[in-house]
């Protein structure tokens, strides 16, 4: 049986959770309301303070999903009382980042500043070298993060570009002058 399927999510105060037809989960909280269409294999129950999340029968597919729908009503829960948030460094000479607005300005050692509008529902801000991106959803959250870091990845030389703040760049050693 599947170890994080079968354990309950418990519904903090001030969370209500509503499983519609096709399992559409949607949850709300003190931060924001999400919505998501969950696999219909699934049987959702919201029992008291708990949401339950069982599988039909043992087949391999079943498995796997009953350990994702948990993991993303939890997800659900977890984003709208406390969000998620990502942090990103930005290194390098000259290498900057500055927020006007909606709009993140990344000056990347390009001939032109990489300009991005920050999508619905996330918000990020710009703290010396590093940008901070929140929302309510752990997914978009991701995503936005890892469109930012495409922009300039970290390079293996000098470290230059931008990080995860939890990231380790694997270093390698540069050329070595002639004797």
């Amino acid at each position: 049986m599947s170890r994080i399927g079968r354990m309950p999510i418990a519904i903090p105060a001030g969370v209500t959770v509503d499983v519609a037809e096709n399992n559409k989960v949607t949850v709300k909280g003190p931060k924001g309301t999400l919505e998501r269409v969950l696999p219909s294999e699934m049987e959702i129950k919201v029992e008291g303070a708990e949401v339950v999340v069982s599988r039909p029968n043992d087949l391999k597919k079943m498995k796997s999903l009953h350990g994702l729908t948990r993991t993303l009503i939890n997800n659900m829960v977890v984003g709208v009382t406390e969000g998620y948030e990502k942090k990103l460094e930005v290194n390098g000479v000259g290498y900057r980042a500055s927020k006007a607005g909606k709009k993140l300005t990344l000056n990347l050692g390009y001939s032109h500043p990489v300009e991005m509008e920050d999508p619905e529902g996330i918000e990020s801000v710009v703290d010396g070298n590093n940008i901070i991106i929140k929302g309510i959803d752990k997914e978009k959250v991701g995503q936005y993060a890892a469109e930012i870091r495409d922009k300039r990845r970290p390079e293996p030389y000098k470290g230059k570009g931008i990080k995860y703040a939890d990231e380790t760049i694997r270093r390698k050693v540069g050329k070595t002058g002639k004797k």
